[in-house]
């Protein structure tokens, strides 16, 4: 089992308020968040982008080791995740995350390929963490 860990500060209330996010690693370090950088352009992170990155680089991961399990070598992903935050009710909820993949993998055909694809974006473990619809528009490119 494997734990990792990220924080969250909030001060202020609402539209008004200021937060920070860091993780584990260091990678995010006291990382601005607040209302401008989630519903608008402010420069700072949002929920909403880190499960895109997570997402994103969850399934990019996933494929790329099942390729390898089906005996392919060599090859490049480049995976887009865009993640799509909608009022809910009194709320938001996230309801898609629509992925977009370009792959380059000497040796397979397009339905090997579009199986493996399909496989790793379901068994993702943040594909199956998510309640909202996930799609994948998968490219393959000679």
């Amino acid at each position: 089992m494997t734990i990792r860990t990220a924080t969250a500060h909030y001060e202020g209330l609402g539209k008004t308020g200021k937060g920070r996010v860091s993780t584990q690693s260091g990678v995010l370090q006291d990382q601005a968040y607040d209302f401008t950088t989630r519903f608008g352009e402010e420069p700072g992170t949002n929920p909403e982008e880190l499960i895109a990155a997570a997402h994103a680089s969850c399934f990019t991961m996933a494929l790329s080791f099942a390729l390898a399990g089906a005996g392919y070598e060599e090859g490049t992903l480049d995976t887009r995740a865009a993640v799509t935050l909608e009022k809910d009710g009194d709320g938001f909820k996230v309801s898609r995350s629509a992925l977009t993949l370009t792959a380059r993998v000497p040796g397979i055909d397009q339905a090997e390929f579009d199986q493996i694809a399909a496989g790793a974006k379901a068994g993702c473990p943040i594909s199956k963490l998510m309640n909202a619809e996930i799609t994948l528009d998968a490219t393959l490119e000679g």
